[in-house]
């Protein structure tokens, strides 16, 4: 299960996700957030509080790039 750390964040991707689009889920202690990486949308949110969510989103939408380009690696082997 591939993990990226960004700013204390953990940006992970589970094997079992391989069929769906690209997305991340963004853990940070008992808090996880599904974000689809194409269009930055939020599929689910479990314990963010607002400005926290959008640190998260913004932290992805810099790092979309990058986050893409794992995704791909671990995925289009």
């Amino acid at each position: 299960m591939p993990t990226i750390f960004i700013e204390g964040y953990k940006f992970r991707f589970y094997s079992s996700d391989v069929n769906e689009p690209p997305h991340v889920h963004v853990i940070s202690a008992e808090r996880v957030a599904k974000i689809w990486l194409k269009s930055l949308e939020i599929e689910y949110n479990r314990g963010y509080n607002e400005a926290e969510l959008n640190k998260v989103l913004k932290l992805t939408e810099e790092n979309e790039t990058k986050l893409l380009e794992a995704w791909h690696e671990h995925f289009d082997r």
